[in-house]
């Protein structure tokens, strides 16, 4: 069997002709009154989804051409009528024209980006989840080098500290466990996973996150307030994903108030009950050098930082982390003339009860 190259458009280029022929014997023969030349933008609008921008163009501008002819053809109506629906007519094929082509333009331009979407998540899938556990696992990290450095100098003193050096041991175990936890809650996030649960003091919480950053905090003179009112309800999440959370807010804000020696080094942690009760929420606010222009709108952005050796997941994936776990996270001007960021957790029931998996 022979196979025919180029039948399709052919045929489509006939149907096209013989569409524009018919509508100019129709506009040619009937009187001034009928703009049948209105139907050519119907024609165009076909051409458009297969003829390329320029071929549109030429043939809009013959389809122009035909209706000033078929005007001057035409010599029966009212001559001012004609006048008026020629230049409607050529008014509407210009306007089809025009934005028919801004149309396909803009899909193409869709279709592009949604393609290269594509590909980027295919090749970076991977990669992200692996700079995600680098980033989050970074914190249990540092804080077991700091708690092996403690022990090795409690056992190299003379006598040996052996008790310090026992309590620094447990603490190198206990980071080790929660880097392996980490590991697991974001492979679990990544994996669309539901996060583990269940009622804890977020005050807790808070100070033994500061407990782990209290060496950092001291070594660069930095003012630390915290701000936990006692009686606060317990909230309701996954207490080693919050953990992070925290942990990420507090190192940024340290980052932030060491970014200009001159201004003040001040961090205030505050934590406060909603109005209506439903909610603990918790801020971490410092003195730092706040966020210029557009910043604050891209902080949540994956890959973006303002950090020069950051790599932009930190604030991506402890807002992941809020969300999944029910509150919300947003950046605010702090009053120490810094940034200020706040998020939110759902007071647990009063059972406290886990609800693992909702």
């Amino acid at each position: 069997m022979t196979r025919r190259l180029g039948s399709g458009p052919a045929i489509r280029i006939a149907l096209l002709v013989a569409a524009i022929a018919a509508i100019f014997v129709v506009d040619t023969v009937t009187n001034y009154a009928i703009a049948a030349a209105v139907f050519y933008v119907a024609v165009i609008l076909l051409a458009t989804r297969w003829m390329r921008p320029r071929s549109v163009v030429i043939l809009a501008s013959a389809c122009g051409a035909l209706t000033v002819i078929s005007f001057t053809l035409t010599h029966s109506g009212l001559y001012e009528v004609g006048i008026i629906n020629t230049g409607i007519s050529l008014v509407a094929i210009a306007v089809t024209t025009y934005l028919s082509l801004k149309l396909v333009a803009a899909e193409a331009a869709i279709h592009d980006a949604r393609e290269r979407l594509t590909r980027i998540a295919r090749v970076t899938s991977l990669g992200e989840l692996t700079a995600s556990i680098a980033h989050e696992v970074n914190q249990p990290l540092a804080a077991v080098m700091t708690s092996a450095g403690a022990c090795r100098r409690w056992l190299a003193a003379d006598p040996p500290n052996i008790e310090k050096a026992e309590r620094a041991a447990e603490r190198i175990v206990a980071e080790a466990n929660r880097a392996s936890e980490v590991i697991a809650r974001v492979r679990g996030l990544a994996s669309g996973k539901s996060p583990i649960r269940g009622a804890f003091d977020l005050g807790t919480l808070v100070q033994e996150i500061v407990g782990l950053a209290r060496a950092q905090i001291d070594r660069n003179g930095i003012l630390l307030r915290l701000y936990l009112p006692e009686g606060l309800p317990r909230v309701f999440g996954d207490r080693v994903q919050i953990g992070q959370v925290v942990g990420n807010l507090l190192l940024n804000a340290i980052d932030a108030v060491m970014a200009d020696p001159a201004r003040g080094h001040e961090i205030e942690v505050i934590a406060s009950l909603a109005p209506d009760g439903s909610s603990v929420t918790l801020e971490v606010a410092d003195s730092g050098i706040g966020f210029r222009g557009q910043e604050a709108e891209r902080l949540f952005d994956a890959f973006w930082t303002t950090k020069q050796d950051g790599i932009g997941l930190g604030l991506t994936i402890s807002r992941a982390i809020v969300e999944a776990n029910g509150g919300r996270i947003w950046v605010e001007e702090s009053e120490l003339d810094g940034a200020a960021l706040l998020f939110t957790l759902p007071v647990a029931p009063v059972d406290g009860a886990e609800e693992a998996g909702t």
